[in-house]
């Protein structure tokens, strides 16, 4: 006997997108502020805040208004701050060795934070192009971006932030071996509990032109970063560079650029399952932004619907510039 089919469509997707109360059921991807790293720029000074024009809403803050900005994060329930230092180009050198000065802006930052808002987790940038004469994340040597020479720099800046109280590394330079590097100099040096956030695969893009305006490396970059970060067309090897970066020590690992990237993100969250991040860049933000600013699209609707796409691609946080903003409107649930 055969059965009786029920009138068509038996299936109504509609049905379960009917109400918001029933769309919140059945949400598969949930945006919460605990997904959340702030990036700050600091710079030095007292009661600044210098705004970044291509980056609407952003300031260069110096240390005592990065500590106001650490206390905004906390009382709006976000985790961690990200420190990205600000340096003029007249004080920008060829042997790097602000990068590691224990006085520098980023390191007098952690402390600075760490004394006044104790619980919030406070994570640095490590690369020489904030520091470099040339703008380049490593040394440079007769047009060469050096790779072992700058390694050992590279340790020697994540050293000075361990021990100013850093709790996440985020290695953002591309240069090979760092992460082992990294990880037993902290082993010798006591700092065992300091996490790695390896910027695994970290792609030579077009969208980090606004960053660089906001560290000041736009006026010192000298050629391209192609040499050392990802050609934006390979895929495979972002896998390969992920699992030498977690066999060497890393305990998290970030896709950057982040949207034109969730094809890499899903893919590592897939075949690793270690916590994986990616860094809402400069561009996209200053995307959203500037066409929000024109009427052109709902401001926070895009926001908010960009931050779900990385949590829809297998994203465990995400560095945005947004935190603060989406924090709110969580918050108002």
């Amino acid at each position: 006997m055969r059965p009786t089919l029920a009138p068509y469509p038996a299936t109504r997707l509609r049905r379960t997108r009917a109400t918001p109360q029933i769309r919140a059921l059945v949400r598969q991807n949930t945006l919460t502020v605990d997904d959340f790293i702030w990036p700050v720029f600091v710079r030095a000074g007292d009661g600044i805040m210098e705004p970044v024009p291509s980056m609407p809403g952003v300031f260069r803050r110096s240390v005592d208004k990065v500590v106001e900005a650490a206390r905004e994060a906390a009382d709006l329930g976000i985790n961690a701050i990200c420190l990205f230092p600000y340096t003029g180009i007249e004080d920008r050198t060829e042997d790097c060795a602000g990068a590691w000065d224990p006085d520098n802006n980023t390191n007098r930052a952690i402390r600075a934070i760490k004394a006044a808002v104790p619980n919030i987790a406070v994570m640095t940038d490590v690369a020489l192009d904030t520091y470099n004469i040339n703008g380049h994340d490593g040394f440079v040597e007769d047009g060469e971006i050096v790779n072992d020479r700058s390694v050992e720099a590279l340790v020697k800046m994540a050293l000075a932030q361990a021990d100013a109280g850093a709790d996440i590394i985020g290695p953002s330079d591309m240069m090979d071996g760092r992460i082992g590097a990294m990880r037993a100099a902290f082993e010798a040096a006591g700092h065992q509990n300091v996490m790695i956030l390896s910027y695994a695969a970290k792609y030579a893009s077009a969208f980090y032109g606004p960053f660089r305006d906001a560290v000041g490396a736009s006026a010192a970059l000298t050629g391209d970063k192609n040499t050392y970060q990802m050609d934006p067309g390979n895929a495979d090897e972002a896998m390969r560079l992920i699992e030498r970066d977690l066999a060497e020590g890393a305990d998290m690992i970030m896709v950057k650029p982040g949207l034109p990237y969730l094809d890499i993100c899903r893919r590592a969250r897939d075949t690793f399952g270690a916590p994986t991040f990616a860094y809402q860049v400069s561009g996209e933000y200053a995307m959203i932004q500037a066409a929000a600013q024109n009427g052109w699209i709902d401001g926070d609707r895009v926001m908010m619907e960009s931050l779900t796409a990385f949590k829809r691609a297998g994203c465990d946080g995400i560095l945005t510039y947004f935190a603060p903003a989406a924090a709110r409107l969580l918050a108002k649930g």
